[in-house]
């Protein structure tokens, strides 16, 4: 009986990516003959069944995102991406199936139903969870979500906290709040090193109550509102706020403006992800773009294995608006 020995396995033990090793397998040009025999002994040797390259083509992919996300809010930020993959996916002949799950889930009988060839994990799982779907010996690709030893594909989103902040003490702000649902989640772990690169940079100290993250298995926006009440309530409330994306911005924006604070003037606010509705707040929100679209190519071709990267970190861009300079 054959093994079930994936690409992975085989670019682990050869020293070489995972795409130089599926062009070893296919006799694809790009590799030295050195190179290529290497690649097909270590796949022979562990047993390898070269009759996947034939038969057993991606033709199912399976989406995957945790309940935890409310998805009425996180749509705005994943469905541009799910569309551009499935539209990709359609270029190729290939099926696109969605799936919400969480710890708990019957895991392996909801991938029985959708027989994925590979996966796509977007957003926070936790290692549990995705251990478990590694168990099903499918390739997985991650994509605004990062775990070792697994192909990925991020926005920068270090940069952008640091150039979110940045912008920020450059219009003179010195009391500036990271406002986050979870620094659980990697893209936001990224986000606030980057919100404290630049206020170390600029030697400013802030006492902790001006950084808060939502607590766990809590209504998102009601913690976030409860969290700029707080923070509002302060002796020397923020003077800026960084929210860790567009929604949350949206919320401080809101409850900001409710409670008589004049946006920016007296409170600039920036978020995360450049969602359409950005655009369409009163002042517009300034904030730190993300391709969305390039993300999805890149995953794609993660998934399909065209790329001899195994992690990929997207640029990302600060769109000045109203919101944290009057009158742009």
């Amino acid at each position: 009986m054959k093994k079930n020995i994936r690409i992975k396995d085989i670019a682990d033990e050869s020293g070489v990516s995972i795409g130089a090793v599926s062009r070893a397998l296919k006799g694809q040009p790009g590799l030295s003959d050195e190179t290529r025999q290497r690649v097909l002994s270590i796949a022979k040797a562990k047993g390898y069944d070269f009759t996947r390259l034939r038969t057993n083509k991606i033709k199912r992919i399976l989406f995957l995102l945790h309940r935890q996300h409310d998805l009425s809010k996180a749509l705005p930020f994943y469905s541009p991406l799910i569309l551009e993959i499935e539209n990709n996916c359609r270029q190729h002949g290939i099926a696109m199936s969605f799936l919400a799950i969480q710890p708990g889930d019957p895991i392996q009988e909801q991938l029985q139903v959708h027989n994925p060839d590979a996966l796509i994990c977007a957003g926070f799982f936790e290692p549990e969870l995705v251990n478990v779907l590694q168990q099903a010996n499918i390739p997985i690709t991650l994509v605004d979500l990062w775990f070792p030893d697994l192909p990925s594909v991020n926005p920068d989103n270090y940069e952008g906290g640091y150039l979110a902040t940045r912008h920020l003490i450059e219009q003179g702000r010195k009391r500036i709040a990271f406002l986050a649902s979870t620094t659980a989640h990697y893209s936001i772990r990224q986000r606030e090193k980057g919100y404290r690169k630049a206020l170390y940079e600029a030697q400013i100290l802030l006492p902790p109550e001006y950084e808060l993250a939502s607590p766990p298995l809590l209504d998102i926006e009601q913690s976030l509102i409860a969290n700029l009440n707080e923070l509002l309530a302060l002796p020397e409330p923020p003077d800026a706020i960084f929210a860790y994306n567009d929604v949350a911005a949206m919320v401080a924006l809101r409850v900001c403006q409710q409670k008589g604070f004049r946006v920016p003037q007296d409170i600039a606010i920036v978020g995360f992800d450049d969602i359409d509705y950005a655009t369409l707040t009163t002042p517009p929100l300034t904030t730190i773009a993300v391709d969305k679209q390039q993300l999805a190519r890149r995953t794609f071709e993660l998934v399909m294995q065209e790329s001899d990267e195994s992690t990929v970190l997207l640029p990302v861009q600060l769109r000045i608006r109203g919101s944290s300079v009057e009158g742009a």
